[in-house]
């Protein structure tokens, strides 16, 4: 029993640092993110550190912090902001890799995205009963 225990010790201290690592990424996506530090924070070589990251992720951690990127990005537009604002309110440095990076993500740029929003927007206060499902509406009596 005591071997079971010595052999889950070092796989819960494994686990423990990359939900830390993942969390510091979450915390900190709009600032300059260094792989080497964080690495270091999980007393890891920075190699051994991806790859440990990805088996339980599924994405390394430059792919999982352009994901919250994006996903903040995505918030953000809808939310309203300007693109430029959104570009580096989520941390790029660059307006145009931002924009490149957005469209090949998303198929669409920040700028329509941002226009997209607008007009549901618009959309939903002049009838906000075509963006309930007709079966709720119905249920409700509203129909």
């Amino acid at each position: 029993m005591a071997g079971n225990t010595d052999e889950q010790y070092p796989r819960i201290f494994l686990y423990r640092r990359l939900v830390q690592a993942k969390l510091f990424i979450d915390a900190h996506y709009a600032e300059k993110i260094d792989l080497n530090n964080i690495a270091d924070e999980v007393y890891s070589s920075k190699f051994h550190f991806i790859r440990q990251f990805k088996s339980i992720y599924h994405k390394t951690p430059h792919q999982y912090l352009i994901a919250v990127r994006m996903e903040k990005a995505r918030e953000l537009l809808k939310a309203g902001r300007s693109v430029s604002d959104v570009c580096y309110a989520v941390g790029f440095e660059s307006l145009g890799s931002f924009s490149a990076l957005f469209k090949r993500l998303h198929r669409i740029t920040p700028l329509e995205y941002l226009k997209q929003q607008q007009a549901i927007k618009v959309q939903i206060q002049e009838s906000p009963l075509s963006f309930i499902p007709a079966c709720f509406a119905r249920k409700s009596g509203w129909l």
